[in-house]
């Protein structure tokens, strides 16, 4: 499998319901000093999307488009995609999407994400 397609299907991943709600399987994906700017204007640490993930409304279904992966050094890999969430209870919302991901121990982690929300028009 290509790295591209790799990192993809580990992003998509990161977007299922299923995968969300899996402490342990985001402990795997996400390392230790991971940061993400969130699309509200805060910042998390690993520790506080684990727990906001637990609370998460599990009907949000996620699909991702414009995927892209630039490979910075060969342990580092700048992904950007816009990512669009549907839902039975609420209105499709987008967002621009990047994400740092870094091959430490034989194993790709991302080390850091942003979203920005894509306004309603």
């Amino acid at each position: 499998m290509k790295l591209t397609d790799h990192l993809r299907s580990m992003e998509e991943s990161l977007l299922q319901s299923a995968v969300r709600k899996n402490a342990a399987k985001i402990a795997e994906l996400l390392s230790e000093d991971f940061r993400e700017f969130g699309s509200s204007g805060r910042i998390f640490s690993k520790a506080e999307i684990l727990a906001a993930l637990q609370g998460e409304d599990p009907d949000h279904h996620w699909s991702l488009n414009d995927f892209d992966a630039k490979q910075l050094c060969e342990s580092l890999v700048l992904v950007t995609y816009c990512a669009t969430r549907t839902s039975d209870h609420s209105p499709p919302a987008q967002s621009l999407r990047s994400s740092l991901w870094a091959l430490r121990e034989g194993r790709w982690q991302m080390i850091f994400h942003q979203g920005t929300k894509i306004p309603a028009t």
